[in-house]
């Protein structure tokens, strides 16, 4: 089996499109996506916010 990484820039909020065009555009089988949960502190506390995914595709 051969696997393929991508990455891709996200703005969970704006990009839901974008990301819904990336995964059906992919020929193999999608494994896994994985977030990279960024932590960010604000003014009224502490958050988390996701910069970019890892997607695992399956290649034949």
């Amino acid at each position: 089996m051969k696997y393929k990484i991508h990455r891709l820039e996200i703005k969970m909020n704006e990009d839901q499109v974008k990301l819904e065009q990336f995964l059906n555009n992919l020929k193999g089988e999608v494994v896994s996506i994985i977030p990279n949960v960024k932590p960010t502190f604000l003014w009224m506390g502490a958050t988390a916010r996701v910069d970019f995914l890892f997607i695992v595709e399956k290649v034949q």
